[in-house]
């Protein structure tokens, strides 16, 4: 229930639903002020959401900070990477994997691999949703991308049925438990999605250590063309607007 509740108040709560839901109300309503206040609303929500160096000053303090490979000490039993977004199709013929949004993950895991700081790989996330041209989901066509960059077939683990990131959580931490109790384990996700996933692992018995992937923000130097309102800025900030919204809701029920 709490997943298709999820799905309908993501809707919702989002930025332009938000401004959509403004207009509608301005074009509804018989009040020459409530209609000049609610598009003023629009403008003003518009020009903050969209305002490049306010946005990036918004990822820096919500992302975790960057952590080097030099910096990781030792060798973790598992380097846990949450899928999501890891491999895109563009055309039915597609014979090869594209890299998605999140791609990212699926470089640094490999990265602390081969420098030794991972001795297995669980990828975890449902595979079934995402149909590729070889009829495999992303879960497992970012392993065969591993495989070819070099990575043993024989260390990297499947979670296949996490719908969200509280199932990666709690499917993941059964295989753990099982497969790798009382090891060492390094979780690989996205910076923005750093404190969401930590919490739901450590809610589900799993305590981790973080390497951020992904990083939306980064050095932000103020120039007078970041005021200017950028489309590509609007989209980092309904990103993290979702991030924070599902934080939020994670913290309320209990899950992290």
């Amino acid at each position: 229930m709490f997943y298709f509740l999820s799905k309908a108040i993501d809707f919702i709560i989002m930025p332009l639903s938000i401004v959509f839901f403004i207009l509608i109300y301005a074009f509804f309503t018989k009040s020459d002020r409530r209609r000049k206040l609610a598009v003023g609303s629009v403008v003003v929500l518009l020009f903050l959401a969209s305002n490049w160096y306010l946005v990036m000053k918004a990822l820096n303090a919500w992302e975790h900070k960057f952590i080097n490979l030099s910096e990781v000490r030792g060798t973790y039993d598992v380097g846990i990477m949450l899928s999501g977004g890891l491999i895109t199709t563009s055309t039915p013929r597609q014979d090869h994997p594209l890299m998605g949004n999140q791609g990212d993950r699926i470089l640094q895991t490999y990265l602390l691999y081969k420098h030794g700081k991972i001795r297995k790989i669980l990828i975890t996330g449902t595979s079934g949703e995402m149909q590729m041209a070889r009829k495999r989901g992303e879960t497992r066509e970012a392993a065969s991308l591993l495989v070819s960059w070099g990575v043993p077939a024989r260390d990297i683990l499947f979670e296949e049925r996490a719908r969200n990131t509280r199932e990666n959580a709690v499917f993941s931490a059964q295989i753990l438990k099982s497969m790798f109790p009382g090891g060492k384990y390094l979780l690989i996700t996205s910076a923005y999605h750093m404190r969401r996933s930590a919490g739901c692992f450590e809610k589900a018995g799993i305590k981790t250590d973080p390497f951020p992937a992904d990083f939306r923000g980064g050095y932000n130097r103020f120039v007078i063309q970041k005021l200017i309102p950028d489309p590509d800025a609007f989209a980092s900030f309904c990103l993290l607007w979702h991030e924070i919204v599902g934080y939020v809701a994670y913290k309320a029920v209990g899950y992290c």
